[in-house]
This record gives structure tokens, C-alpha cells and sequence, in this order.
């Protein structure tokens, strides 16, 4: 049973360093569909993170916090829309200056407000999305395998955790069940064609990238105030770019983003688990190996040896009209 105990610490440890994942590969899935590479994922998380973190603090409520962040990680969005949609400027140098934009933004207005070098107070319990216990988890607790896997993985989580696995299959709905989702779709692959039907490209792709900044918004509101209990320095530590990953490497469809999420999210707790310990035969494992996997078995996917990711055609081309 001890083994089986490290595994349900692990499997919780991966349930909850998935989720900022979840959302943010699946805001990168809205915003890749309509044709709009959204390089500025880390950006927007971590301008949404710092904004909850701030409303959260002063008005000591986790909602306000969340709306905050969403609000914030939508603006950033637009701004991203304004640069690379109406301007039409280059998608790839538009993100990554919001990324910039936003590491040096944060942690210049969290000092002055703050003054705490760059992060926010510490949060209460009552500012921040603490666990949910489900219904019978208490009960069944000590049942042997069943219990510990519904106690401690499956309850306990806060509501956002939730909300991530709820978001899988409606954006699956959206995008494959809906006119919304079917127009988004062929804006990605041909804006030429949805131009001629009448239909705007431009503000497609910028509800495309609104979608994207609501995802976002809940993803760093997850790492600021339900995760953590405050915003700190850079606390996205490159998950934005974790999440392009997952999304190339789960060839952007909404089911595989979340168990290629899920994997991530287990190679990170893994790592985690193995910090200071030897392999039999090998030795310590340098914990960068771990944390290096998913860009690495993102390399081996896009090298062809595990199938082709093929992105959406007009992805990254900013769309002009012909006269």
C-alpha cells in the first residue's frame, strides 16, 4: 500500500500542475483554429495572474479576483488582435513582445503598489478557491484503492479544477457542433472563402481571441489564487509555452490537448517526486530531463516519427481583403 499511497500523491500532484495547462492549450486551440498564432499565451496568464492576485487582495473575494483576471487576459488578447489582425502585423513578433511586455509590467506595478519586490500579498483562505469535498469522500475514505483515489484525487480539488475538465468537451462542442465553431474552423484554414460568404474574418478571429483570453484568464487565476496564495515573479515559469506544446503535440483537438495536458502534468510531478533521489543502476536523475520531455517528445511528433501535426493552413498569415 505505500506504493500504491505514492501513486495517488503523484496522480493528485498531476491533477493539479495540469490544470493552468488544460486552460491555456485549450485558449491556444480557439485562437490557432481561427488562424491566429497566439505566441503570447505566457503573457496573458501572467497578466491575468497578477490582476487576480491584486483584486483578490483588496477585496478579499476569489470571484472578484477571477473576473479580474479574465477581464485583464482579454484586454492583453485584444491588444495581440489589434497588432496582428487589424494592422496585420507579423503574429509571431506580436506575442512574443506581449510576453516581454508583461514579465517587466508585473513586476514593476507589483513593487510600486506593493512594495514587496514584484509580488502580492499574501492571500487569506477566504480570498483564495480552496478544495471541494464531494459527496461521499469522507465515507469511502478508507476503503482500500477505490477510497484513496476518490478522497484524494478525484475530491478536494477547487471549483477551477473542475472547471477545466468541464472545458474540454463544451469547446469540443463548440467547435465541432456549432455555426460559431464550424466558421471558426474554416477562417483557420480558408479566410479567403469565409470572406466571400460574407462573413468577417477580422471579428471571427477576434472573438476567437477573446475565447482565448477568458481560458487564459482562468488559468492564471488558477496560479495565483487557487494554486498559490499570492502573485509571484514570473510564476507562469514558462507554461505558456508548455501549452503550445501539448496543443502541437495533441494536434489541436480539444480531447487530446487534455490528456496530453495530463501527461505534461505527470512528467512535472514525476520530476518533482524524483528531486534527490537515485535510479538503481543510473544514479540521480537530473530533474531538467524531466522537465525537458514534452518539448522533447514534441520535437520527436513535428519530426514525423509519431504522425504529422499539421496546423491550420492560413495560421499565422494575416488576412488581407481583396479589392
Amino acid at each position: 500500500m505505500d506504493y500504491y499511497d505514492l501513486l495517488i500523491s503523484i496522480l493528485g500532484s498531476t491533477i493539479r500542475l495540469s490544470i493552468p495547462l488544460i486552460f491555456t492549450a485549450l485558449a491556444g486551440l480557439f485562437s490557432e483554429r481561427a488562424g491566429i498564432f497566439d505566441i503570447g499565451l505566457e503573457g496573458k496568464m501572467l497578466a491575468s495572474a497578477f490582476a487576480a492576485a491584486c483584486v483578490a487582495s483588496i477585496s478579499g473575494s476569489p470571484w472578484a479576483g477571477l473576473g479580474a483576471g479574465v477581464l485583464v487576459s482579454v484586454l492583453v488578447g485584444l491588444l495581440h488582435g489589434f497588432a496582428s489582425i487589424t494592422n496585420r502585423g507579423n503574429q509571431i513578433v506580436s506575442g512574443v513582445a506581449i510576453n516581454f511586455l508583461m514579465a517587466g509590467l508585473t513586476i514593476v506595478l507589483g513593487q510600486a503598489w506593493f512594495g514587496q519586490g514584484g509580488r502580492t500579498p499574501t492571500l487569506p483562505a477566504t480570498a483564495r478557491f480552496s478544495g471541494i469535498t464531494l459527496p461521499g469522500a469522507d465515507a469511502i475514505r478508507e476503503v482500500p484503492f477505490i477510497g484513496p483515489l476518490y478522497a484524494n484525487v478525484i475530491s478536494g480539488n477547487n471549483i477551477l479544477t473542475y472547471l477545466a475538465f468541464l472545458a474540454v468537451p463544451i469547446s469540443w462542442w463548440i467547435l465541432y457542433q456549432t455555426r460559431f465553431g464550424l466558421r471558426l474552423r474554416a477562417v483557420g484554414e480558408n479566410p479567403g472563402a469565409v470572406d466571400t460568404a460574407g462573413i468577417s474574418v477580422e471579428w471571427l478571429r477576434y472573438r476567437s481571441l477573446i475565447v482565448a483570453g477568458i481560458l487564459c484568464g482562468f488559468s492564471g487565476t488558477y496560479l495565483a489564487i487557487a494554486q498559490s496564495a499570492a502573485f509571484i515573479n514570473n510564476m507562469s515559469a514558462g507554461k505558456g509555452y508548455i501549452a503550445l506544446a501539448a496543443l502541437i503535440f495533441a494536434k489541436w483537438k480539444p480531447v487530446p490537448v487534455m490528456f496530453t495536458c495530463l501527461l505534461f502534468g505527470f512528467l512535472d510531478a514525476f520530476a518533482n517526486f524524483m528531486q534527490g533521489k537515485s535510479v538503481p543502476g543510473i544514479g540521480e536523475v537530473p530533474v531538467q530531463i524531466f522537465q525537458a520531455l514534452p518539448y522533447i517528445l514534441t520535437c520527436i511528433l513535428l519530426a514525423g516519427f509519431i504522425g504529422v501535426a499539421k496546423p491550420p493552413k492560413a495560421g499565422g498569415v494575416p488576412y488581407t481583403k481583396e479589392r
